[in-house]
């Protein structure tokens, strides 16, 4: 895919005096709201960069901070115009407040609007060294079904004891890769500081898919364990 880089926003004139705007959320000339500008993204929304380690602390400030100023009730006596632009960008807040405070879905979103990563189909290929637990694992899972049909008391606890451990050990891979995908928004902002060209950018953006897979894969694993020794 070529695409690496999000469009930005494209300049508009207001509405209502028809000065040229361009990410502000009102008109810096007549002070009347605006519609949400085409190509706009959730991190502009919040006047940041593209980066991928993002200050909590300082994202939630934002966040209230223009909650208070773009909550529908403050234009209950503005125009019908203006209540529904009012509703269209409250909405969009808390889109991107929710999008932009989760570390994965950050990435997630930002690889998706680079066409580098499609919503709902992360590949579900385990990571080569770990087909032989994986099969394993899978072995066990079977095993652990067919023991409950039959009520094998001791036999399904032997087996639960097995799962437990393998479920163990795969929430320790899934501490690692987290702590891979780290190092990937660290690599990728300092790209972005430094304004890397855009196949910098494409192999980054390749780099931090490929763990998001990984990532995707081990939790999936975990969840598929913890529910059927849930059901035990």
């Amino acid at each position: 895919m070529e695409q690496t880089q999000t469009k930005p926003a494209i300049p508009a004139a207001c509405w209502s005096c028809n000065f040229e705007t361009s990410h502000e959320n009102f008109c810096t000339a007549c002070g009347r709201i605006q519609p949400v500008p085409a190509g706009a993204d959730y991190f502009s929304f919040f006047g940041l960069p593209q980066n991928l380690q993002i200050d909590a602390a300082e994202l939630e400030k934002k966040f209230h901070a223009l909650s208070w100023k773009l909550h529908p009730d403050n234009f209950g006596q503005a125009t019908e115009r203006e209540r529904e632009l009012a509703a269209e960008r409250s909405s969009q807040l808390n889109d991107a407040y929710r999008t932009l405070r989760d570390p994965v879905r950050r990435v997630e979103y930002l690889l998706q609007r680079a066409g580098v990563r499609k919503e709902g189909t992360t590949k579900q290929q385990a990571p080569p060294e770990l087909l032989e637990e994986v099969f394993e694992l899978n072995e066990w899972l079977d095993e652990l079904r067919s023991a409950r049909q039959s009520s094998g008391g001791s036999e399904t606890v032997a087996l639960k004891a097995r799962l437990e451990a393998a479920q163990h050990r795969f929430e320790r891979k899934l501490d690692e890769v987290d702590a891979q995908l780290g190092g990937a928004f660290a690599q990728w902002d300092a790209a972005l500081d430094a304004a890397a060209d855009g196949s910098r950018r494409a192999q980054l953006m390749a780099q931090l898919n490929e763990v998001l897979n990984r990532r995707s894969y081990i939790r999936n694993l975990v969840t598929n364990v913890q529910k059927e020794l849930t059901e035990s």
